[in-house]
């Protein structure tokens, strides 16, 4: 098996990229991975902390190979992933995809690697997710009828699929009378975040591949631990500006192994138990709305 290439998307905040690149490099598979950085233009006033982080990008190092695409302009993080990936499926058929503020547990390349040797070809799914929900689940890993994005990897096959028309796709949710289901039983309201998408109060490329896969019934592998701990969320990001621990999770300290007998179909037990969650969470004073609200916004 030939390693998936690794994209890793960044901007502007150098701490959080070393961060995230030092425990990527750790992982076991890190050596013989090809990593693409893209690296987006600055805005007015961040020409200096993009600048810092192109400069430490010279440095990479523990890969088996490491190329570095400097946007001239900024595009936004939403472009920004929609464009690379393309290229990248366009170039290799299959890709890892990465943010500069996910830090991953040294079992994680191994993860969406042996998920996309295992599933590329299945078209019941459509991708492989590093991050889980902090719920308790009997499996090492289960199936959702959703596609998330914070360490996650897709290959050509199903990545045809994905919609940037959010109206399209609003309406074909409409038409097959799922939002309830699209809400997570209406735990939470992606409907809504859909809907802002189309009436241009956030950019979110997410919520769009989630309603991509959703239409037309595709699953995603999650491990039951997560492999991947979101750092963005202390209030420094472009987006994520506030500080909030809903979302937390401890990173699992042994690799997760997928079944050699594994039925593909999504996890009633895992989707009650995320429901549960989210329901809870949003009887927390709100945190629920504070942590995703941000999550997804521009994604």
């Amino acid at each position: 098996m030939v390693p998936a290439p690794i994209v890793l998307f960044c901007y502007n905040r150098l701490d959080h990229l070393k961060r995230t690149l030092t425990a990527l490099s750790q992982n076991t598979l890190a050596e013989a991975s090809s990593l693409f950085v893209y690296s987006d233009g600055p805005k007015p006033g961040h020409e200096v902390a993009v600048q810092q982080v192109r400069d430490y990008l010279k440095t990479i190092t523990g890969f088996a190979a490491v190329k570095i695409i400097h946007r001239p302009e900024n595009m936004g993080l939403s472009r920004s992933i929609i464009a690379g990936v393309d290229e990248m499926i366009s170039a290799f058929g299959k890709v890892i995809v990465l943010e500069d503020d996910l830090v991953t547990a040294p079992f994680f390349l191994q993860f969406m690697n042996d998920g996309i040797e295992r599933y590329q070809q299945d078209d019941r799914v459509a991708s492989i997710h590093g991050y889980s929900y902090p719920v308790k689940i009997a499996e090492p890993c289960y199936f959702l009828r959703n596609s998330d994005c914070w360490g996650w990897a897709t290959w050509s096959n199903a990545w045809k699929i994905f919609e940037a028309d959010g109206s399209k796709l609003l309406n074909g949710i409409q038409a097959i009378k799922g939002m309830h289901a699209f809400d997570f039983e209406g735990s939470y309201p992606y409907s809504q975040m859909l809907s802002n998408q189309i009436a241009g109060k956030n950019n979110s490329w997410a919520v769009r591949w989630y309603a991509s896969t959703f239409l037309q019934d595709k699953l995603t592998l999650f491990p039951a631990q997560s492999l991947v701990q979101h750092i963005g969320n202390d209030g420094t990001g472009t987006h994520f500006t506030i500080k909030s621990t809903f979302l937390e999770v401890s990173l699992a300290t042994n690799a997760i192994y997928i079944p050699h007998e594994f039925p593909v179909a999504e996890s009633m037990q895992a989707r009650a138990q995320i429901v549960r969650y989210f329901k809870r969470g949003r009887s927390l004073s709100g945190k629920i709305v504070h942590a995703l609200k941000y999550f997804l916004k521009s994604k």
